[in-house]
C-alpha cells in the first residue's frame, strides 16, 4: 500500500475492512471503520476552530483509543500533533507548549488539574484554545472552549484541507535537554512511513497479526506500534499504563490478547525474566519480540529465547532524531554465554551507518567510533532551536571515500560504535552525560539543574550506575547540603525534585556528603561518585 500521509493506512483499511478492529484497550474496541469517521468528524472540529496545515495540536491526554483518534484528526487538518506525558511536572510540560506553541489544546478530565497547575508559566497572549474530549472542565475560565466530545455528533460532512505533501511534519516529540527545557524532533508523514513500510515487510505483518501497544504515546517506539498496526490493517492492542510495568500482569495480557507481535523496551522484558513471568513453551500465538531503546541484557534475552523457541528475536537501535529505528538484527540462535555481544546489526533499508573518527573520517573495521546515521529516517531537526540542531546535524560528503564535493545530512548520535569484519555494527556505550533508563532519554544535566532549584542543595552530581540484581543502568544522586541546614529528609527531596523532572528521570539512590570528591584540575570526579554510589546501601525508594 502506498500512502502519502500516515492518516491514509487507516482510509485504506476503512475502504476494504471497514469493521475490522482497529484498537482494543480494556472493553474499548473501535473498527478502521469508525477510527475514519470519529476522526472525520473531530478534524471538521478542529479546522472550524482555526486550526490549519502547518499548525501544531498539543495532545494533554492520556493513553487511550480517543487519543489515537485525535492525532489522525490532527494529521487530516495538516496539522502536528504533539504528545504530552500528563504526568510530567507542570514547568517542564508548559515549556513544551510554549516552545510548540499550538493554535489548540486537546484535553480531558484526566488533564484538568495539570492545565490548572500551568497556567501561570504560560503567557496570556496566544493561549491555546481547548477542544475538550468530554464536557467541559470547569475551573478553567482562562482556557476559551472551543468544542466538546458531543459537537463531534453534529459532523454529518467532513470539512477540512486536503495536504498531500509527505515532507509536511507529523508530529514533535520532545526529549531531555542538558539545560531543563526539553527539545523537540521534528518528525515528518515520509520519515514514519519510511520505516513503516519497511518494518511491515521484514516483519510479515499482516491483516491477521495482534500487536502491541506497550509504549507511552509521546514515545518514539509506540508510532511503529499504531502506523505499523494499521498500515497492516493488523489490530493494535494497547497496553493498559496500569499494568505495563508488572511483570505477571503484562505476561497475563500478552496471553489473553493472543498477541503475534511484542515490542517493547528491553528493561520490563529484563524485569519480566528477573520474576520468571513467562513459562516454557507459553504465548503460543506469539510470533516476534522486538525490542528498542536500550541495550538488552543477554542473560534475560536467554530466558526469553530459551522459554520461547518459537518466537523470532529482534533487536532495533535509533534515536528519535533518526525516527523509530535505523539498524535491525534478528537472532539467529539462542546466545551462547551472557558474555556473547549482541550487534545492533544492519542498517534498515535506505539508512546507513557511519563510524567516524573526530576528523569527521571512516574508522577502519574493528575500531571504536563515533556513530551517525543518515538517510530516510533523518528528521528536520529540533524545533526552533537552531542552535542545538546544529550541534548534532552536520553536513559530510556524500561520496563513502569522503572525496566529492557533493554534501549530506547526518546525525550525531552521540554513541560509540564498531563495525565487525562481516558489516554488523556493535554498540560501545555513549561519550556524553546521556543515559538510557527504562527506554527514556535521560540528560544527566537536567536533572541536576532541578536538584539546583531544591532549597538547601549547596552541590551535586548525578551520574549512571550499575544497580545490584539488575542489568540495567540506574541514576544516583549525590549532593551537600547547605551548612545551616538540617538533615535533609529523601522522601521530601524525591517530592520537590518531581516538580522539576519526570518521574523516571528521579534517581534511585541518594547519598548526601560534605563535599564532592574533584579531580586534580578541579572538577567533579564522576568515576569516584559512581563507584561511592554503587556501594552504597542506603534505604530503598523505588
Amino acid at each position: 500500500m502506498s500512502v502519502s500521509k500516515l492518516h491514509q493506512y487507516v482510509s485504506h483499511q476503512a475502504e476494504r475492512r471497514p469493521e475490522a478492529t482497529a484498537v482494543v484497550m480494556r472493553d474499548e474496541r473501535l473498527t478502521y471503520q469508525q477510527l475514519e469517521v470519529m476522526s472525520d468528524q473531530l478534524a471538521t472540529l478542529l479546522f472550524k476552530s482555526g486550526c490549519k496545515p502547518g499548525d501544531r495540536v498539543a495532545l494533554m491526554l492520556p493513553k487511550e483509543p480517543q487519543t489515537i483518534i485525535c492525532m489522525l484528526a490532527v494529521l487530516k487538518c495538516g496539522a502536528a500533533y504533539v504528545p504530552m506525558d500528563i504526568q510530567n511536572p507542570a514547568e517542564r510540560v508548559s515549556k513544551m507548549v510554549t516552545r510548540a506553541a499550538p493554535s489548540v489544546i486537546l484535553a480531558n478530565k484526566e488533564s484538568r488539574d495539570l492545565m490548572i497547575k500551568m497556567r501561570p508559566y504560560l503567557e496570556n497572549d496566544n493561549l491555546p484554545v481547548v477542544g475538550w474530549m468530554e464536557r467541559e472542565e470547569p475551573g478553567l475560565t482562562d482556557y476559551t472552549t472551543a468544542f466538546t466530545k458531543p459537537d463531534m455528533q453534529t459532523i454529518n460532512k467532513p470539512e477540512f484541507p486536503l495536504v498531500s505533501d509527505g515532507d509536511q511534519m507529523a508530529h514533535i516529540l520532545f526529549t531531555s535537554g542538558s539545560t531543563g527545557t526539553p527539545k523537540g524532533v521534528m518528525v515528518t508523514h515520509d520519515n514514519v512511513i519510511h520505516f513503516v513500510d519497511w518494518g511491515v515487510r521484514y516483519f510479515d505483518i499482516t491483516p491477521a497479526d495482534r500487536v502491541s501497544g506497550h509504549a507511552p504515546l509521546h514515545f518514539d517506539l509506540s508510532t511503529f506500534d499504531i502506523y505499523g498496526a494499521f498500515a497492516a490493517g493488523a489490530e493494535l492492542n494497547m497496553v493498559p499504563p496500569d499494568i505495563g510495568i508488572i511483570p505477571s500482569q503484562v505476561a497475563r495480557f500478552m496471553e489473553q490478547s493472543r498477541l503475534t507481535q511484542w515490542f517493547s523496551v528491553p528493561s520490563l522484558l529484563s524485569y519480566m525474566a528477573r520474576f520468571d513471568a513467562i513459562t516454557p513453551d507459553s504465548l503460543p500465538h506469539l510470533k516476534r519480540l522486538i525490542w528498542c531503546g536500550e541495550v538488552f541484557p543477554v542473560s534475560a534475552l536467554r530466558y526469553w529465547m530459551y522459554r520461547l523457541p518459537h518466537v523470532e528475536f529482534t533487536n532495533l537501535y535509533g534515536p528519535t532524531e533518526t525516527t523509530i529505528a535505523s539498524s535491525y538484527y534478528t537472532l539467529p540462535a539462542i546466545p551462547e554465554s551472557d558474555d556473547e555481544e549482541v550487534p545492533i546489526g544492519n542498517p534498515c533499508d535506505g539508512e546507513e551507518l557511519l563510524i567516524l573518527d573526530h576528523e569527521m573520517n571512516p574508522v577502519p573495521d574493528g575500531e571504536i567510533g563515533d556513530l551517525y546515521i543518515q538517510g530516510a529516517g533523518l528528521t528536520q531537526g529540533y524545533w526552533q532551536d537552531d542552535e542545538k540542531t546544529a550541534e548534532v546535524f552536520r553536513t559530510i560528503s556524500a561520496d563513502p571515500d569522503f572525496d566529492n564535493h557533493e554534501k549530506t545530512w547526518v546525525y550525531k548520535t552521540g554513541d560509540l560504535a564498531r563495525r565487525d569484519e562481516n558489516g554488523l555494527v556493535f554498540y560501545h556505550g555513549r561519550e556524553d552525560n546521556q543515559v538510557k533508563t527504562r527506554g527514556y532519554r535521560v540528560e544527566l544535566g537536567e536533572v541536576e539543574n532541578g536538584m539546583f532549584r531544591l532549597p538547601g542543595v549547596k552541590e551535586c552530581a548525578v551520574v549512571p550506575y550499575q544497580a545490584r540484581g539488575m542489568d540495567a543502568k540506574a541514576i544516583g544522586c549525590a549532593f551537600v547540603m547547605e551548612e545551616d541546614q538540617q538533615a535533609p529528609d529523601l522522601v521530601k527531596l524525591r517530592k520537590e525534585l518531581s516538580e522539576f523532572v519526570p518521574s523516571y528521570a528521579i534517581p534511585t539512590k541518594w547519598l548526601e556528603l560534605e563535599k564532592l570528591p574533584r579531580n586534580g584540575n578541579g572538577k567533579i570526579d564522576r568515576k569516584s561518585l559512581t563507584q561511592k554510589i554503587e556501594n552504597y546501601a542506603p534505604v530503598s525508594h523505588s
